[in-house]
């Protein structure tokens, strides 16, 4: 994900952390992690909306296997979900969020991050403040 011209920030989950891309625009958005072949353990991409609305993502295009989580206004996880790649078959969450976290599959369950944790890091401290 070198090549990618985005924004990092770190996010910490309890005494875990990721470097993260970001994506604000809708081209970012809609691009995502596809065609991306692979991803460092502690890698990710967060997805950053202008305010909360429902979120639904697909893995056309991406051979990557991704989990992803759904984010409250200050980082907390809503939901969690495991995405196979090359699929498109959605993945959404009931409540509507303005963050949308993708990283390699399995990385919450290795790392016992789940339902109700909270993620650290700027974006949710900019969020705050709005």
């Amino acid at each position: 994900m070198s090549n990618m011209n985005l924004p990092r920030v770190k996010l910490v989950v309890g005494e875990h952390s990721l470097n993260v891309y970001v994506a604000r625009t809708a081209e970012e958005r809609a691009l995502g992690l596809m065609f991306r072949t692979r991803m460092e353990p502690d890698e990710g991409m967060l997805f950053m909306n202008d305010r909360p609305a429902p979120q639904k993502f697909w893995m056309k295009d991406t051979p990557l296997p991704l989990s992803i989580a759904f984010l409250s206004d200050d980082g907390s996880i809503l939901q969690l979900d495991d995405m196979d790649p090359q699929t498109q078959d959605t993945h959404s969450c009931e409540h509507p969020v303005r963050f949308v976290l993708e990283v390699n599959r399995g990385w919450f369950d290795a790392h016992g991050v789940r339902t109700g944790a909270k993620l650290e890091g700027p974006p949710f401290l900019a969020a705050e403040l709005q």
